[in-house]
């Protein structure tokens, strides 16, 4: 059964020495008095509930999976989760980041992120039960009404209740425009919804007493298209006017989804039969505010890969140094035994070094950005406030895509380590692998990530959020331009970053053009601006690594062989897309469909 220590000096590194959290979020009113000894003691203890709870239960759950009665609709999650979830709610997880007006701990977000790192790498498909909670959580605090709030928020803070964001339908996935799902209204000024939804994860289970589902649907004179959606808030159970628990409403589970991973969870057909339900925000403009409950869960699937990452890099490492196959090219490095670990071998390391390179960019690109996610909400500074808000759009479709492209990869990498091993079950290598098969798909495409973000976040604006991001890597570039030791970094990320400005202009000539162009590039562009963002900050480690190393701790010295690594054996991959990005759309479309 694969082990899982939660990673907390490499945690307390990204949050106190890359990042100073501590000082970043003094500066916002919320977080006055917030100390580094706070957070690390909240994330140990976050920590040991992921090892000692989550993890032990991952493979089994896998095993089990969730059972339908049909008869019920009711859905059984595997042995123990339910038990783990009633553990998690009494220890006050759900309410890390939560408002305390309505009984949240009010601590930042980056501290929820983190916690959620570990859930991953503990148990992804249990912590999609809670996970989905935050994202209804926050729909609601932003766009629900004073009696919305008062109902739903403190069961979504508590944990008592969950929740569901119910988009997709059997005919439609990314394409929201074309729902059916209908909303009548009715003369107390609610709503019977009636339709039918799939792929909603969390959908039914019996580890809450009630489920919160956000469902889009459209009133009888909606416009067509995605301008005329709107938002419903629709309980499992109808909540009476006292906040108890009433009638059963018309939302039940028709069917479950046989998957290819992440089978612990419920994966739900949602029919919805004259169900009840109250408007979340105005008529016809629910995309606004499903879009917040949308950006959040893309922020939390990269952050499930970064999971699968580190859970799957630290087995596969322990296997390495104990699995006796072959000697060394240059000689027995293990003469005492009857073969050398098979770490000794240079593509061993490669496997290795990919993942963790992979892992610890991963976090600090999340704990980058869930940092201005943190001013963004909370920063008395409006035009901190802005800035920070456009650059988390920025960066949120580069985490989405990005970190789940690179966990689909580091975690076959380690399935590769464990040979033939790893395609056995009880090993948990090839479960991994499985699992983040589904964060490169869910919560829209990373196509559609690459679209967002070279069409809408980069182009839609010219370039400035990209320019003001890039103008921090300037100034880092400029502050270290004469630093010997750190031009192995500096050179390289400063390349890079001429080369994202010339294709990025050169793209957007092509799309003024033809805007094919952005559908044919898009999915380059993002890796490489993913790597962009990656070599940023391995630079700034690199640098912290430098000034420490010759300390004693051998830690500065693995950050500094990671960063090299990454720097020759993974950056150098913008070549090539840099070059396919290029290419353009001619290669792509030459070809008559009657052909394919």
């Amino acid at each position: 059964m694969p082990q899982y220590t939660p990673p907390m000096r490499d945690m307390q590194f990204v949050m106190h020495e890359l990042l100073n959290v501590v000082d970043e979020l003094k500066m916002l009113p919320a977080h006055a008095d917030i100390d580094a000894d706070t957070i690390n003691a909240v994330l140990e203890e976050g920590g040991k509930f992921a090892a000692e709870v989550l993890a032990p239960i991952n493979l089994s759950g896998d095993a089990e999976g969730c059972t339908l009665d049909k008869t019920t609709h009711e859905v059984t999650p595997p042995k123990g989760f339910k038990a783990a979830y009633k553990q998690y709610v009494e220890g006050g997880w759900p309410a890390l980041s939560c408002d305390p007006e309505f009984g949240g701990q009010g601590l930042p977000h980056l501290v929820n992120q983190f916690f959620y790192e570990m859930l991953n790498s503990a148990n992804q498909a249990w912590t999609m039960y809670p996970g989905l909670s935050h994202g209804a959580y926050e729909a609601l605090h932003a766009h629900g009404t004073p009696e919305q709030q008062k109902t739903y928020l403190p069961k979504l803070t508590s944990g008592e209740w969950t929740g569901t964001m119910c988009l997709t339908e059997p005919h439609c996935g990314t394409d929201l425009g074309m729902l059916r799902t209908k909303a009548e209204p009715q003369a107390d000024g609610t709503y019977k919804i009636t339709g039918a939804k799939i792929f909603i994860s969390a959908g039914e289970h019996d580890m809450a007493e009630n489920i919160i589902h956000l469902v889009l649907a459209r009133l009888p004179d909606a416009p067509v298209g995605s301008k005329g959606i709107s938002l419903f808030v629709v309980p499992k159970f109808n909540v009476n006017a006292d906040g108890s628990i009433g009638s059963r409403n018309g939302v039940f589970c028709a069917g479950l989804e046989h998957k290819m991973g992440i089978h612990g969870n419920a994966t739900a057909q949602i029919v919805l039969e004259n169900a009840n339900g109250t408007l979340v925000g105005q008529p016809n403009k629910g995309l606004a505010a499903m879009f917040v409950m949308m950006n959040a869960a893309r922020l939390g699937v990269g952050n499930q890969s970064l999971g699968l990452t580190e859970v799957a890099y630290q087995n596969a490492v322990a296997y390495a140094k104990e699995r006796l196959q072959m000697r060394a090219l240059s000689g027995p490095k293990a003469p005492d035994k009857p073969a050398d670990p098979i770490i000794v071998h240079p593509d061993v390391r490669k496997m290795l070094l990919t993942a963790r390179a992979f892992a610890e960019g991963g976090r600090m690109l999340q704990g980058y950005t869930v940092l201005q996610l943190d001013k963004a909400l909370k920063s008395d500074d409006e035009n901190e406030r802005k800035d920070a808000e456009a650059e988390v759009a920025l960066l949120t479709p580069i985490i989405k895509a990005f970190i789940t492209d690179n966990g689909w990869l580091a975690t076959s990498h380690c399935m590769q380590v464990f040979g033939g091993h790893g395609f056995i079950h009880e090993w948990g290598m090839e479960q991994f692998v499985r699992d983040a098969r589904i964060n490169m798909i869910y919560e829209g495409t990373n196509t559609i990530q690459s679209l967002d973000l070279l069409g809408r976040k980069v182009l839609g604006n010219n370039g400035a959020t990209l320019k003001k991001f890039g103008k921090k890597i300037a100034a880092f570039i400029e502050e270290e331009g004469t630093n010997e030791t750190m031009q192995e970094f500096v050179n390289p990320l400063a390349d890079l970053g001429d080369k994202v400005n010339k294709l990025t202009q050169e793209l957007g000539m092509k799309a003024f053009g033809n805007p094919d162009e952005v559908g044919a590039a898009a999915v380059d562009y993002l890796r490489v601006v993913g790597h962009m963002t990656f070599a940023f900050f391995f630079a700034q480690a690199a640098k912290i690594a430098l000034a420490k190393k010759d300390g004693g701790d051998p830690f500065y010295t693995a950050k500094l062989a990671t960063a090299r690594f990454y720097f020759a054996k993974l950056l150098p991959e913008t070549a090539t897309l840099i070059r396919t990005a290029r290419a353009g759309l001619a290669p792509l479309m030459e070809m008559e469909e009657a052909l394919f």
